[in-house]
């Protein structure tokens, strides 16, 4: 048996943050933690958090996981950290934090967004020039919003980091991106992998934000030994490596395995995406396609839509149903739930492209109006808001046989029918269903070997499928589902 080589990975996401202990050497994880986080809400679609609550959880979900894995700290070899994307973390000269982190679900910045892309030319403007059209989850609009609502807290500026960014610099003391990350921003040019400075400038000409980026690395770069301080806080090993990391979605793609064309990864977590690998940035022309870097050398064009388990908790908290109740009514429902459509847009959506958009029932009749159907009618829309997104992406070129399927809507048998089947495509999980934590981990002995080990080697090693969980599209329901299916893309039109 090879010795244990023990790696730490981290995922700081919206609803919390997940730890987890993978042996690189047999590809097993060994234990995983996990602990909360809470969102401060406000009008206007304003979403924002304490980082405090990230150090907190970060600390809490490692003793969790090295706990579960019955490893002590001591022996791990590198840390990996996935965060959510576009969040905006401000720090001043003294590297404290200057306000609470705005989210990506936020879109309180959605006034900014429209004038920086009006700015940028509109929609073919921002594509040719950075390679994605910014929108309103974007960190640049988060940028104009802050100096224009908090003048005193934006001349403090010293720093402008990525949550993952801002966890990175926690542990090392060093203020760095990497280039999946950085595609978020909406000022970095996925095309040439460069800032776009002049965009900052126009936002301030006083050159203060060009001043503040961080400095990029390569995915396969370590940021950096963890500070001796915080390996002792952490119970971790102070020789300890951490590696680029990424977004949760760049980490998502290396913990699925999809670090080479064919792939598709789709995940249901509390926001919908779609992604495949893509050796060169083959943006599309399509404004809703974001063609992000990888955080494994190659780019990760990418779909995101901003309603899915979100919009599932609020019919379930409506009706007072646990997950059980909620998926045995889903299964009793026919497919195009009896004509109940819903139009899950509860905070606005990104794919369809409706920021300003609001949740709708429609078709309802005296005789179809059920639980069952309020609940198959949730899971179909959100569904059907991915099957959109596919269908952009195969436009562009993607081809794939199958669909890595991850997030906590993955771990349900009947959504997982409900997605082969509106997809026409067979879906599988991935043994790991945290895998934004395994991607981090994985990351992590790459970058710990100095890439010796190639990433290939890892993922194969590392990334296991569950065979009990492969679902297969079935003709009938593919029919039914392609009905029901155009009856939502008739709704969304008329919006």
């Amino acid at each position: 048996m090879a010795n244990p080589q023990l790696f730490l990975g981290i995922d700081c996401g919206t609803q919390g943050t997940k730890a987890l202990v993978l042996d690189a050497s047999s590809g097993q994880v060994l234990g995983l933690g996990a602990a909360a986080h809470s969102m401060i809400s406000g009008p206007n679609g304003c979403r924002e958090q304490d980082t405090a609550q990230w150090l907190e959880a970060f600390a809490q979900a490692t003793r969790q996981a090295l706990a579960s894995a019955g490893v002590d700290g001591q022996a791990i070899l590198g840390i990996g950290v996935s965060g959510q994307q576009h969040g905006l973390v401000l720090l001043d000269e003294q590297d404290q934090v200057l306000r609470p982190a705005k989210l990506w679900c936020d879109t309180e910045t959605t006034a900014e967004n429209d004038r920086l892309l009006a700015h940028l030319g509109g929609e073919s403007g921002s594509l040719e020039r950075l390679g994605v059209v910014i929108a309103p989850g974007y960190t640049v609009s988060k940028l104009l919003w802050t100096r224009e609502q908090h003048p005193q807290v934006f001349d403090r500026i010293a720093r402008i980091l990525l949550p993952h960014d801002f966890l990175n610099h926690w542990l090392t003391g060093r203020h760095c991106t990497e280039y999946g990350d950085a595609s978020g921003t909406g000022y970095f040019n996925v095309r040439t992998r460069q800032w776009d400075e002049p965009l900052l400038q126009h936002i301030d000409p006083s050159g203060r934000l060009r001043a503040a980026l961080p400095e990029l690395i390569e995915a396969h770069q370590p940021v950096g030994r963890i500070l001796p301080a915080i390996a002792a806080h952490l119970g971790l090993n102070p020789g300890a490596m951490v590696s680029s990391g990424g977004g949760d979605n760049m980490m998502g793609a290396i913990g699925t395995g999809n670090i080479q064309p064919g792939v598709i990864t789709m995940s249901l977590g509390s926001s919908g995406t779609v992604y495949a690998y893509a050796a060169e940035p083959a943006v599309s022309p399509q404004p809703s396609v974001a063609t992000f870097c990888s955080s494994s050398g190659g780019w990760l064009p990418l779909i995101c839509t901003m309603n899915l388990t979100n919009a599932t908790g609020a019919i379930r908290e409506l009706l007072a149903l646990d997950i059980d109740v909620f998926n045995t009514l889903v299964a009793q429902a026919p497919i195009g739930a009896e004509g109940v459509c819903m139009l899950p847009f509860f905070n606005g959506e990104r794919v369809p492209a409706l920021p300003h958009a609001t949740g709708s029932l429609l078709g309802l009749t005296t005789t179809n109006l059920s639980r069952a159907n309020l609940c198959r009618a949730v899971v179909e829309g959100t569904t059907f808001g991915l099957r959109y997104g596919l269908d952009l992406l195969r436009a562009n070129g993607l081809e794939a046989q199958s669909i890595r399927l991850i997030g906590g809507g993955s771990k349900s048998p009947v959504w997982r029918q409900i997605v082969a089947d509106i997809m026409d495509t067979t879906v599988i999980c991935t043994e790991q269903s945290e895998a934004a934590a395994l991607g981090a981990a994985i990351q992590a002995a790459w970058c710990q070997s100095g890439a010796k080990q190639s990433l290939a080697e890892l993922c194969e090693r590392c990334v296991k499928l569950d065979p009990a969980s492969e679902t297969r599209p079935v003709a009938t329901h593919v029919a039914a589902s392609q009905q029901a299916y155009e009856r939502y893309r008739q709704h969304v039109a008329t919006l």
